[in-house]
């Protein structure tokens, strides 16, 4: 038994109007109150899918964009995608890596690949795929890596656009996510 409280963080932790969900007790069925299409990987997926170029291959980058990866690349029947690793794995027989000084930290980011997944990439046509874009550095940072393996980069996708990358012509996205002030006012 429980209940589900939304916060408005730009109040601090003050409640937000009332209780959004309460769940009662265990083995009792309950329907959602609030439904997010954003939050559903399966409806997102799909909406993209609508959109998306033609492709070999989908490719993401650890970790938030795994879950949408797996999706689209299972409602396609894709046989297989990669996953831009940010360390080098165990299971990895040999590896496939790229440096990218980021603009916005100033610090070098490494993606790796298996060797044998960069050799799958080379010739390909592959979409690169985001939960969210917002300065485009780990796009970036994916197209380098495809380039690298001999990749041929046809879309880059994401669920959100955050701020500047809402603008962009060369991003595939479902919705605008707004920048917002502490105060809670929108950024233009």
């Amino acid at each position: 038994y429980g209940e589900l409280v939304l916060f408005d963080v730009n109040r601090g932790r003050h409640q937000a109007d009332g209780v959004v969900q309460r769940f009662p007790e265990r083995g009792t069925k309950v329907e959602p109150v609030v439904r997010d299409r954003l939050a559903d990987y399966s409806s997102c997926a799909r909406d993209l899918l609508k959109k998306a170029p033609e492709y070999d291959y989908i490719i993401t980058a650890e970790a938030k964009g795994i879950p949408l990866a797996h999706e689209i690349a299972r409602q396609n029947n894709d046989k297989s995608y990669f996953i831009a690793r940010k360390y080098p794995k165990l299971y990895m027989t040999g590896i496939f890596e790229v440096e990218v000084k980021s603009i916005s930290t100033d610090k070098v980011q490494h993606l790796y690949l298996d060797v044998a997944e960069a050799e799958m990439i080379k010739g390909k046509r592959i979409l690169i795929v985001d939960d969210v874009i917002s300065t485009g550095e780990s796009t970036k940072a994916l197209r380098t890596l495809v380039e690298k393996a001999g990749g041929e980069i046809v879309g880059e996708m994401a669920i959100l656009a955050e701020g500047d990358a809402q603008n962009r012509e060369d991003i595939i996205f479902l919705e605008p996510l707004p920048l917002f002030r502490p105060d809670g006012t929108p950024i233009e």
